[in-house]
């Protein structure tokens, strides 16, 4: 008869682990597709001239759909690009899906621009055609999006002087960027992030964080374990990969790693109530360290397979079930009571001596 999904604005890293596990996600691929998808809505918005709402409206939509498909089934530039075309769509700022091919085309071949109406742009329309209907069904229907960059500047205003926060601002602007190259968008609240970012651009800028740590937190209704995980997110990402990052070339690596170790020594010490991830269920503690299947499909390269519009896209060895959309709550219910009537299944207990 089918199930009721209701839509979820966050993913916790446990639940991202467990996503990715059952995607038989390739371990050796996973942040270089992450990361370089993340790149080329960047740079598309760019040469587009798009508000950075829409870029992380776009960064959402596409690390949903990637936690929800294999690698093997599609082309993570198609995934991107089609995650920018209906962010579009979402933000007002409507792009035709061939301007955005055609945009992505002149960057990665600027000595032979093509136009928009260039008839090579056929097939891969009809891709990220579909490849939007698939990005629709995995996020329910639910196009709400956070938008930290709109917080962030009200905020560092609020905690430094004006002097010091034209400083700030540039920094912390461009971590907000580089942060959508993580999974930290989907894991955090809005102030969450903007705390977060605005304590690591101080830090890195060597200005005093006293008064961002000093903050009522409950107040803004998150936590310090909260900002921690962004933050050290973040610092994995500069450690990691920082030539893919805007900030992460600006400092020398033993910078981040000082702070990472201080961040940790606070996590770690005695009679603290601090952990590494805010949510954790301590039952399912033996998934934190995930080894990922590799399997034929997932070491295939998405560059050699493509993404075709009328593809099944699931899970490994799972049939994609018809999907409805039932936007009357009282009506779901319905439907789901007149169904049980036909599938529940009643038992009598006898005791014989």
């Amino acid at each position: 008869p089918g199930n009721i999904a209701l839509s979820n604005q966050y993913r916790f890293e446990q639940n991202i682990r467990r996503l990715q596990k059952e995607c038989g996600c390739d371990p050796a691929r996973e942040d270089s597709y992450r990361i370089q998808g993340v790149q080329l809505i960047d740079s598309v918005r760019q040469a587009l001239r798009l508000p950075v709402k829409t870029f992380t409206t776009a960064c959402t939509y596409y690390h949903l759909f990637r936690l929800c498909h294999r690698d093997a089934e599609y082309n993570y530039q198609d995934a991107s690009l089609a995650a920018l075309f209906m962010a579009c769509k979402v933000e007002d700022t409507i792009k035709k899906s061939k301007e955005i091919l055609c945009a992505a085309n002149n960057i990665k071949n600027p000595d032979h621009p093509a136009s928009q109406d260039d008839k090579s742009f056929e097939s891969p329309h009809k891709i990220l055609i579909g490849l939007e209907r698939h990005i629709l069904e995995t996020i329910g229907f639910d196009f709400r999006a956070r938008y930290p960059q709109k917080v962030l500047v009200k905020m560092v205003r609020y905690v430094y002087h004006p002097d010091v926060a034209r400083e700030v601002i540039p920094m912390a602007y461009d971590i907000s960027i580089d942060m959508y190259k993580t999974f930290a968008p989907i894991k955090a609240s809005t102030f969450t992030m903007v705390l977060a970012i605005i304590e690591l651009a101080g830090l890195l800028n060597g200005r005093d964080v006293a008064k961002i740590r000093s903050l009522d937190l409950d107040k803004y209704h998150t936590n310090r374990t909260s900002i921690l995980e962004v933050m050290l997110d973040l610092l994995d990402l500069y450690t990691q990969f920082s030539k893919y990052t805007d900030v992460g070339m600006r400092f020398e690596l033993s910078k981040f790693i000082d702070i990472k170790i201080k961040l940790n020594q606070e996590l770690e010490k005695d009679g603290s109530s601090l952990r590494r991830f805010d949510i954790w269920c301590e039952r399912c503690d033996d998934d934190e360290k995930i080894k990922y299947p590799i399997t034929p499909g997932s070491a295939t390269s998405p560059a050699i397979s493509g993404s075709w519009p009328g593809g099944k896209l699931s899970k490994s060895g799972e049939e994609t079930p018809t999907m409805r959309f039932v936007y009357d709550v009282e009506e779901a219910r319905r439907e789901r009571d007149t169904n049980n009537e036909y599938i529940k299944e009643e038992y009598e207990d006898y005791e014989i001596e």
